[in-house]
């Protein structure tokens, strides 16, 4: 299918969609340093603006509409807000675009903490927004470590059909869990970090490998984000874009427990391949990295619109013809 990607980042969502088969039309981001790292492993396709500087009819049209839009705006205090809230320009952009473009689907990604924003009533009403554009959708919340990412990594996925040009039935079979945190029931068992890691060269010695490099932020173990101490025998704790309330990157403790995980091991455990290189200061590379969709989660959302366009999309147009 053909892709308009918002908020793309460094293009973890868009890279597994494509390597999938789909085409990126058209791509957004403001961080000029995630959107030199896109060009450079995916294409030229993506665009460096603010999106209050964006026209949306700008934007080609497309099948699916992909992103992940910042929350921000939604207020706890204020639960009757509108997408008017002059806060939600970046949700109202997103939601503009799908009801403007009546794209065939949408993704949204999103971080778990939106479920319990203004206790519930605020992804009620995001639900509610996109029904109203003329959309059914499906929420889903994921524990990356059950798709074979080697990273406990929480987060949201909206996915929304259009119901004029495809039907009120949800055709989008979201991907199954394969593993599980014991392996059992016929489920392999969660891939730990030092399976994902082992092979990789110490980045202290010479090696060939692009952006490894670490943070010498030192390692002090206290039950606090990025502090604690990583299990080898688990997946990594979710590889974060911020680690401390002003802003900063706090990069994952390496289970050998002598070191921080570098810029290229940060990446393995986002399941991006080793030649995808990053560009920026080594804070913007962890933090491209830590706002990215694990890649090979993304190939699998990609895969399953490969198949929707082959297979059901296919038929209705066949359908139609017959009629």
């Amino acid at each position: 299918m053909t892709i308009v990607s918002l908020f793309s980042g460094a293009g973890g969502l868009d890279y597994g969609i494509k390597s999938a088969g789909n085409d990126i039309l058209w791509a957004n981001d403001i961080d000029k340093n995630a959107v030199e790292t896109y060009r450079h492993n995916i294409g030229n396709e993506i665009h460096c603006a603010d999106i209050s500087n964006i026209n949306i009819k700008d934007i080609p049209d497309s099948d699916v509409v992909i992103g992940g839009f910042p929350c921000q705006g939604f207020s706890q205090a204020n639960l009757r807000r509108t997408i008017d809230d002059e806060r939600n320009q970046l949700y109202k952009f997103y939601y503009q675009v799908i009801e403007e473009k009546q794209p065939l689907f949408f993704i949204a990604e999103n971080v778990k903490g939106i479920l319990s924003l203004g206790d519930g009533e605020v992804i009620k009403q995001i639900l509610a927004d996109f029904e109203s554009a003329g959309y059914v959708v499906e929420l889903h919340k994921v524990n990356m470590a059950n798709y074979g990412i080697p990273q406990t990594r929480e987060r949201i996925l909206i996915i929304g059909q259009n119901k004029k040009k495809i039907g009120n039935k949800m055709l989008f079979q979201f991907p199954k869990e394969l593993y599980s945190k014991d392996g059992l029931n016929g489920l392999h068992k969660w891939v730990s970090i030092k399976d994902a890691l082992d092979a990789y060269p110490d980045p202290d010695q010479p090696n060939v490998l692009k952006n490894h490099i670490y943070s010498k932020y030192k390692v002090v173990y206290r039950n606090f984000t990025a502090h604690r101490q990583t299990n080898p025998d688990y997946p990594s704790p979710t590889i974060l874009a911020r680690g401390n309330g002003k802003g900063g990157v706090c990069a994952i403790p390496h289970y050998n427990g002598k070191r921080r995980l570098t810029i290229r091991e940060s990446a393995a455990i986002q399941t991006f391949p080793d030649d995808f290189e990053f560009f920026g200061s080594m804070g913007a590379c962890y933090r491209q990295i830590g706002n990215a969709v694990p890649v090979k989660f993304a190939e699998l959302l990609g895969k399953e619109l490969v198949r929707l366009e082959k297979e059901e999309l296919h038929e209705k147009t066949k359908e139609k013809a017959t009629a």
